[in-house]
């Protein structure tokens, strides 16, 4: 199944993907998944445990290369972008935040550096605003709590202006006030910032409250994709 759409009117998708596969060992991880993503747009990303959806996701900034198919982004065959270029442009946020020793502002300064640019105090307070923890440019990071340690994972992956924004179970190590804070602050930056979001997800719940729409994987291969209340009403339904 080709989870794929088209959207009358609206302009080309930030993330294209067309027939994603990706085998290993004859294995097949992922099966011919296509969507697309538009900016301002969260895709949840859900499924069974073990169903490829993790797979699915570092193939969308080639932390793992593709067997076959490609991804657009912005129209534009993302095999032919540098890999430091594409994965600035397609951020990623991991389950667990593995912030750099230091500082906050360390971290968020460390993209930029890799590509000649120095951000001011101005644009460090600028984004720390954005993730509500303003004031913590000089703080250490060994000693944040896990929402916070996670926010400045976020707001270092947008200090690369990306287009493009990679969560994986991004609040499986919160607490339900950190959980809550995190899916707050994901929704307001993609929105704010026009970004094209994919968020992988083992709660249907979350991807209730957070996503536009939802792709459901299982066994590598998608099996519904459509708005969010479309597909998990279907999978209430045939519960």
């Amino acid at each position: 199944m080709n989870a794929s759409d088209t959207r009358d009117g609206k302009a080309t998708p930030t993330l294209d993907i067309r027939q994603l596969s990706r085998v290993v060992a004859g294995v097949a991880l992922v099966s011919d998944i296509s969507a697309q993503v538009y900016a301002g747009e969260i895709l949840a990303v859900t499924g069974p445990s073990g169903s490829g959806k993790t797979s699915f996701l570092r193939l969308l900034n080639r932390l793992d290369e593709p067997t076959s198919g490609t991804v657009l982004l912005e129209g534009n065959d993302y095999h032919e972008i540098p890999p430091r270029d594409l994965r600035r442009k397609v951020g990623m946020v991991t389950q667990q935040a593995f912030l750099f020793p230091g500082t906050v502002a360390d971290n968020l300064r460390f993209g930029p550096r890799q590509r000649g640019m120095e951000l001011a105090d101005s644009e460090i307070a600028k984004l720390l605003s954005k993730v509500g923890l303003p004031g913590y440019e000089g703080r250490e990071v060994a000693p944040l709590s896990g929402g916070e340690a996670q926010r400045v994972s976020v707001a270092r992956a947008v200090a690369n202006a990306p287009i493009a924004l990679l969560l994986d179970e991004p609040t499986s190590a919160l607490d339900d006030a950190a959980k809550a804070g995190i899916e707050e602050l994901v929704r307001g930056l993609v929105k704010q910032d026009g970004l094209a979001c994919v968020m992988v997800t083992h709660d249907s719940l979350q991807a209730a409250r957070v996503a536009d729409r939802v792709l459901v994987i299982e066994l590598g291969r998608a099996v519904r994709f459509g708005g969010a209340k479309e597909v998990l009403g279907a999978q209430s339904d045939s519960a």
